[in-house]
């Protein structure tokens, strides 16, 4: 049995517009997807901002009810036996909301202890334990208001982990943390997931979902565009290369000539600190590195660098345009 069984899920929306109430035509936020997830498998759900990920979740931890479909965690129905599921889960957001600054860590975990009816006996042990899985435990009577932000995450996941849930929802997590403040929250959810964990993973750091998930569903509109493992995906895009040219003022016109030439297959810009970045993916066995830069003036040209294709790669050709939602 998977842990996590999605079948034909959708989700609408419906609001009411100004004064008169006069409702709005519904908004498709999921529309009909499926997907499962195995015990003890990371399973990533990728996408741009408004795709449904964050809907998903909700479904699945019983905070909305799907409009159509069936969604299951453990073999319990999300919509018929809600409090089946809440014992068996955690869910972990990302940003500040959560957590009480004014107690210390310890005490933020006895509070949300009571919440999850930990027996008594059980609490201080429980809670140790977590601390030292979170790398907190020296902290543990400092207030929370005094945390950093990559603090207040790995203590959201400690609190998400009070009752010991086989399934862990983690909603971008990271958002927002500095690299080694999202280092260290990666080794732990590596640990969670190599002690069995079953976890559902949402991020927009396409290293980090490379780096944890076992498979990755990419979801577009509210609807799965591409499922697989991460190398799968990565093979999705082809067995060329990648040619990454930094630089300036790369006009529209200059794009649309490199994306002409034979042996390309997408072309392109994003901007970045200090400049624009042109990505040109070409086919297998071309060499066509000395045509794309003859394209480009040379005040355009900065570095140039030839690699494989990454999963961030996959994604933008998947998800295009609305990636930058």
């Amino acid at each position: 049995m998977a842990a996590v069984e999605v079948d034909r899920l959708r989700r609408d929306y419906r609001q009411r517009a100004g004064l008169s109430g006069r409702r709005r035509p519904a908004v498709e936020a999921v529309r009909g997807i499926s997907f499962g997830i195995e015990p003890g498998e990371t399973y990533g759900l990728l996408g741009p901002n408004g795709a449904g990920k964050t809907t998903v979740i909700k479904v699945l931890t019983t905070l909305l009810l799907p409009t159509a479909g069936t969604a299951r965690v453990l073999g319990h129905d999300v919509a018929s036996r809600p409090a089946e599921v809440r014992r068996r889960i955690g869910y972990v957001f990302g940003g500040d909301r959560g957590l009480y600054d004014r107690l210390s860590a310890f005490d933020n975990l006895r509070y949300f202890a009571e919440l999850y009816a930990v027996p008594a006996r059980e609490q201080r042990r429980r809670i140790g334990y977590l601390l030292d899985l979170v790398d907190l435990a020296d902290r543990q009577r400092d207030r929370v208001e005094g945390f950093s932000r990559g603090m207040r995450q790995r203590l959201h996941i400690a609190r998400g982990l009070l009752h010991d849930p086989p399934v862990l929802f983690l909603d971008e997590p990271s958002i927002g943390l500095d690299p080694v403040a999202a280092r260290t929250l990666r080794t732990t959810i590596a640990d969670l997931a190599a002690a069995g964990r079953t976890i559902l993973l949402t991020t927009h750091y396409m290293y980090e979902a490379d780096e944890l998930c076992d498979r990755i569903s990419i979801i577009r509109g509210g609807s799965i565009v591409a499922e697989g493992t991460p190398a799968g995906l990565k093979a999705g895009v082809g067995a060329g290369s990648v040619l990454e040219v930094s630089g300036r003022g790369v006009p529209a016109g200059t794009v649309e000539l490199i994306r002409g030439l034979p042996g390309v297959c997408s072309v392109t810009v994003e901007e970045r600190a200090g400049g624009q970045v042109l990505l040109v993916r070409t086919e297998p066995a071309t060499q066509l590195t000395a045509r794309i830069l003859g394209c480009l003036d040379d005040r355009q040209i900065g570095t140039v660098a030839v690699r494989a294709p990454t999963l961030e790669d996959a994604y933008v050709e998947l998800v295009g345009d609305q990636g930058a939602a």
